[in-house]
């Protein structure tokens, strides 16, 4: 209790939670992307319950791994070592996400480009999925996502309320952020495709992080961002066009 009213009343450990919310927020737009496009793919009765259910999944990984720091902490020390190099369970378990997030990526992006025609009908529909696979795949992302972001938490501050009130916080606007983000990609197909391109390179970034190549994620974000803006002229574009049209006609 006293360590509690210590951190209350200290500011450094203020500026801590809030640098580390901020982060692990940053950290969960990957997991909420994905999540978002895979529940996609379920019928509209079952999508929210499977992004709570997904988010809530991330938020008990998420404890019980703060619960074992000690272990977490020797994920980044060396375990095998493959052609000279010598790899943590931290990189093979990055390595072994970020395989998976390029392949689900680009198998999305060319199913999504080849069969968008065959998705407009109603006898070829998207391909099935079922709650349990939508659950099992977003699962195995959020053990990824999770050890990441624990370890970024653990690295970030030794105070275990702070890291348990940041993840808390995280999971939290990313509850509150799902259904909507999961809604404006549903309307706009186009930003399916860079959603996925996103993936495609988050992937791409979790290989070489396995590999112990670092990559600035503010470089990622603002590319992100910078797409995701432009894509945004291009939807406003669109829509203006789209009006001239209707006025034209009448």
């Amino acid at each position: 209790m006293d360590t509690l009213l210590t951190l209350v009343a200290d500011p450094a450990a203020w500026l801590a939670l809030l640098t580390l919310v901020v982060m692990e927020i940053v950290l969960g737009i990957d997991n909420l992307i994905f999540i978002s496009i895979l529940s996609n793919k379920l019928p509209e009765a079952q999508r929210a319950r499977t992004q709570r259910l997904g988010i809530m999944l991330a938020l008990v990984l998420r404890l019980g791994l703060l619960g074992t720091v000690a272990w977490i902490a020797q994920l980044t020390a060396p375990a095998v070592t493959l052609f000279g190099h010598a790899f943590s369970w931290r990189d093979l378990i990055l390595l072994g996400g970020g395989l998976f997030l390029v392949w689900k990526a680009t198998r999305e992006i060319h199913h999504h480009v080849v069969h968008a025609e065959e998705e407009r009908s109603a006898a070829g529909s998207a391909v099935q999925l079922t709650v349990a696979g939508a659950i099992g795949q977003i699962l195995l992302l959020d053990i990824v996502f999770s050890v990441d972001s624990i370890i970024t938490a653990v690295g970030m501050t030794e105070h275990m309320p702070i890291m348990f009130i940041a993840v808390i916080s995280a999971v939290m606007a990313m509850l509150f952020a799902a259904r909507p983000l999961s809604r404006f990609i549903d309307r706009n197909p186009t930003i399916v495709t860079l959603a996925l391109s996103f993936l495609f390179v988050i992937g791409m970034t979790l290989i070489a992080e396995g590999f112990g190549t670092h990559v600035p994620k503010a470089y990622i974000y603002v590319a992100m961002a910078f797409s995701a803006f432009v894509e945004a002229m291009n939807m406003l574009a669109r829509r203006a066009k789209s009006k001239r049209a209707m006025g034209t006609g009448q």
